[in-house]
């Protein structure tokens, strides 16, 4: 599924991130959502590579990444410590600039790799997200209802953790990927799956929930005054979630100095559903 990729392992402070990377050019890190991998990029990781150094890893926590300890506070999986593996790894690579493109959880990670970290992100764009602090204070029924396993995964452990252990593969096919519309590669299905298999990383997913219900929204609200300074383009869905109870456009120009943006006719998993569309839209923003 990456033909030509590297496979490669990065050892940060806090954690070991799994990667691969392919192609030569300016550097763009793809960062992937929940309950995926770097695979969820397959469908378009070996276009972009034609023009940039493209990497994929896995969050930590995630898939072939290591799973550092959880915090008292949930510190370990707070998007500011996943933020900081990004830095690490693009460090280690010989990139101090870069480009980023971040899904679901991997959005929410590039969001805060722009506050912490905007010397290092040339431009950003963000995939069917509105920011987490907006969502959780525009939560009405209809929002809880489509997103559920927002209020599942952040309640203590170890009760979702054995709730979907029990039940993985329904919980995978008949919730999360019912939004994919049947888009998924059955290879990468298999590969989600496998992931969360492993009792350690589908804790580590329940962690980054928990932390997004908690120290997130503690590091949120503390940098409501600090603007996205870099090019942000914001990408939704037009028959997702985000795209039918949020005004994305509107929401993240509140968040940043320079955001444009559009909806693709499509779910919430666009990069699996709509990759040729995605692809335009980013050729057409990235430098």
């Amino acid at each position: 599924m990456f033909e030509g990729f590297e496979e490669r392992r990065i050892a940060t402070e806090e954690a070991e991130i799994f990667l691969r990377i392919g192609g030569a050019g300016p550097p763009l890190l793809l960062l992937h959502g929940y309950p995926e991998t770097h695979l969820m990029w397959h469908a378009m990781a070996p276009s972009l590579a034609e023009r940039y150094q493209v990497i994929c890893p896995d969050l930590r926590g995630y898939g072939q990444s290591s799973n550092p300890a959880d915090g008292e506070r949930h510190e370990g999986y707070s998007k500011r410590a996943m933020a900081r593996d990004q830095v690490a790894v693009m460090a280690a690579l010989g990139h101090e600039r870069f480009q980023v493109v971040g899904h679901d959880r991997g959005a929410r990670v590039t969001h805060r790799l722009c506050l912490d970290h905007p010397e290092r992100v040339s431009k950003a764009c963000v995939i069917d997200i509105c920011p987490t602090l907006s969502m959780f204070e525009a939560t009405d029924q209809a929002f809880a209802t489509a997103y559920y396993h927002w209020f599942f995964l952040i309640q203590p452990a170890d009760l979702p953790e054995r709730m979907i252990a029990s039940t993985l593969d329904a919980y995978m096919d008949r919730t999360l990927f019912a939004w994919g519309g049947g888009a998924f590669d059955p290879r990468a299905v298999e590969a989600y799956k496998a992931a969360l298999r492993d009792p350690a990383n589908l804790h580590s997913a329940c962690e980054d929930y928990r932390a997004a219900a908690s120290i997130d929204l503690e590091h949120d609200r503390a940098d409501l005054d600090q603007k996205i300074r870099c090019p942000l383009l914001v990408i939704w869905g037009a028959r997702s979630i985000v795209g039918k109870q949020f005004r994305p456009l509107e929401v993240w120009g509140e968040r940043g100095e320079r955001v444009s943006g559009q909806a693709i006719d499509g779910g919430h998993f666009l990069p699996e559903e709509r990759p040729a569309e995605l692809l335009t839209a980013l050729e057409e923003f990235l430098d």
